[in-house]
């Protein structure tokens, strides 16, 4: 009985969800920025996350001309689907709305290329590909045990063969992207205008002022500071509450 009630239940939370999802949509397309931001935040309220909502609540709010809630809203829908030209593409036009101009150090080398590959897909796609990979071992060796043919028993043992090397590297990517998702950390200025200081204290000297919409990277937290890296490698504090953090909470794609 308790199984059918929460069958229920979830079913009833993915209905109102999905029908607050194509609401916004509605109101979007007639213009009615706002109330679509309304109606996507109430899936969010129900927690239903995906790259699609966060992505639609960019565009609303980037049409209101909230540039750094646009830009949050992109950047999350980038966790979740780190390869998405439109995403990429609307947060590169958003981020041209930022007063900050600051560099970005590109990173080279090997641990660009490990980077790039891995970023390829979310942890979680990796995890799974690596379940399917062994699934499809296991069918191999199936296979492999019961047949009779020697012609398709080395085929079988091929293909084995060739699901433990693919199943490595998914394993040795879905590890490195989950590590590098806990410990990247990135957030976004919501403040208007708020200084990053040398020290974690009322009393710090001013380093940078920092406006809306540009991004930072969180290393710590003393207090009710925190500390953060701007893109071109610059450290300082910052109040805790003049920035949001992108992956704030644990999402899981719809």
């Amino acid at each position: 009985m308790k199984n059918i009630l929460y069958i229920f239940l979830l079913s009833t939370q993915i209905f109102f969800a999905q029908s607050g999802f194509e609401k916004g949509n509605a109101l979007y397309e007639k213009g009615n920025y706002k109330e679509a931001v309304l109606a996507y935040e109430s899936v969010l309220n129900d927690n239903q996350h995906s790259a699609e909502l966060y992505f639609n609540l960019g565009n609303a709010y980037y049409k209101l001309n909230k540039v750094a809630p646009s830009i949050y809203y992109y950047e999350k829908a980038l966790v979740l689907n780190p390869k998405d030209k439109e995403s990429i593409n609307n947060l590169k036009f958003a981020n041209k709305r930022t007063i900050d101009e600051i560099k970005v150090i590109p990173k080279v080398g090997f641990a660009k290329m490990l980077r790039d590959f891995t970023g390829i897909y979310h942890y979680n796609i990796w995890g799974w590909a690596t379940i399917g990979l062994a699934t499809l071992f296991l069918l191999f060796f199936v296979a492999y045990y019961f047949s009779q043919i020697t012609v398709w028993k080395r085929v079988f043992f091929i293909g084995m063969f060739l699901s433990i090397l693919i199943m490595l590297v998914t394993v040795s990517s879905a590890i490195f992207e989950k590590r590098f998702f806990d410990t990247e950390k990135p957030a976004i200025v919501f403040a208007e205008m708020t200084n990053m200081k040398s020290e974690p204290r009322d009393g710090g000297k001013p380093l940078f002022l920092l406006h809306e919409g540009t991004k930072v990277y969180v290393e710590g937290i003393i207090g009710k500071w925190k500390k953060i890296q701007l893109t071109d490698g610059t450290e300082g504090w910052i109040e805790s509450s003049a920035i949001k953090e992108v992956k704030e909470y644990q999402y899981t794609e719809n």
